[in-house]
């Protein structure tokens, strides 16, 4: 039963990093359509959101069979229960490339107000700490956890940095307030991605060590 039970595990977490590909795919791809101005790739983005939904949807219903049939120990039980949240905090993320792309949709027939640089850097930060807090999670590295969770503080700083430039932005010109405010919300929707990756962290430092810290 317990080679059943790690085996079961096994795919489990695979299957995790199929969803966690598919959304860092819808992140890039968001904002790919925000530096393009390509509405049928944003359009592409959230018809996509469904397949996270599902495999969201299958990899509870997984878990949830494997704590009926196998009735695992208390370490074991943490493993399921952590991947079970993981797969929340994908789908939110998920979600949030999704809602990228609507912005997208909400501000293409305009010409952008300055040259992305801040978003697509912060695009890069979340997409890479997201990369590495699941392979914290598939290789219950303690260390490399904490390291990405006391990271998120760059993205922090980034965030406030674009709102502060967008809010100058509608100051000086009121016919940017639209545009602005897009792209302070999908600034907002990175660092929100950003925070989700610290809770996969903290959840990794949790199912190795029993323990809960918060960053």
């Amino acid at each position: 039963m317990r080679k059943s039970f790690h085996e079961s595990i096994k795919e489990i977490k695979k299957d995790l990093l199929k969803m966690g590909s598919m959304v860092e795919m819808a992140i890039h791809k968001s904002i790919e359509s925000l530096k393009e101005g390509d509405l049928e790739m944003a359009a592409n983005v959230i018809k996509k959101d469904d397949k996270i939904d599902d495999f969201e949807t299958a990899l509870e219903e997984k878990c949830t069979k494997l704590i009926a049939l196998q009735q695992p120990v208390a370490s074991d039980l943490r493993v399921i229960i952590v991947i079970s949240k993981l797969v929340t905090d994908l789908e939110r993320i998920g979600d949030y490339g999704s809602n990228i792309a609507n912005q997208v949709l909400d501000i293409a027939d305009e010409p952008l107000v300055k040259p992305l640089i801040d978003i697509p850097r912060m695009t890069e930060i979340v997409t890479r700490r997201l990369r590495e807090s699941l392979d914290a999670f598939i290789n219950m590295d303690i260390e490399q956890a904490k390291r990405v969770a006391r990271e998120d503080e760059e993205i922090d700083v980034l965030d406030k940095q674009i709102m502060r430039e967008l809010i100058t932005f509608m100051l000086e010109d009121p016919s940017t307030i639209k545009q602005a405010t897009s792209l302070m919300f999908i600034s907002r929707f990175l660092e929100r991605i950003g925070d989700h990756s610290t809770n996969v962290c903290e959840r990794v430092i949790y199912m190795v060590s029993g323990v809960r810290e918060n960053y």
